[in-house]
């Protein structure tokens, strides 16, 4: 059940490989017709990191960005992977290269495992490079059922992440 709600603050995970310029990297969260970041400047923090996983590709830039939705979170995943699709994103593999990566990480404090959605986002908790931007922008935001951002990316200092912004 996926009706629209009242405001929800939700984060979504944004990477894109690093030869994008800066300036264009917020583009794909404005330019979503529906998309809930249409229009406004959602809070996010841009860092560049090395590909997890599949590692023979270039660096990524990634981001965290905050957003307030009256969507929920199938709806706003729909439109997520609409907007990936707009900027050229093609699903082979995982992990493997793109031009695009957008993932709902959060949807309020909600816990979701639906067919295709999975809330928290499953693999967030691992990531120096979704939960450094994350704590710099929400410091006191937990994970349901893993911790707070912050105690969370101790644990990946094996992970290299620079702050470019």
């Amino acid at each position: 059940m996926d009706e629209k709600a009242a405001s929800t603050k939700a984060f979504i995970g944004w990477e894109r490989i690093s030869a994008t310029p800066k300036p264009r990297c917020a583009a794909p969260l404005q330019r979503s017709p529906s998309c809930p970041a249409r229009g406004s400047s959602p809070r996010l923090r841009f860092n560049r990191s090395a590909p997890v996983g599949y590692t023979v590709q270039p660096d990524f830039v990634n981001a965290v960005a905050e957003i307030e939705t009256r969507l929920g979170a199938q709806a706003l995943l729909g439109e997520l992977l609409a907007t990936e699709a707009r900027f050229g994103r093609v699903r082979t593999l995982p992990d493997a290269p793109r031009t695009l990566d957008l993932d709902l990480l959060l949807h309020g404090d909600r816990v979701i495992a639906e067919p295709g959605l999975i809330v928290p986002h499953p693999r967030m908790h691992e990531r120096a490079f979704v939960l450094a931007p994350l704590a710099e922008i929400a410091p006191d935001i937990a994970i349901p059922g893993k911790g707070r951002a912050g105690a969370l990316l101790a644990a990946c200092t094996d992970q290299k992440v620079e702050k470019i912004g």
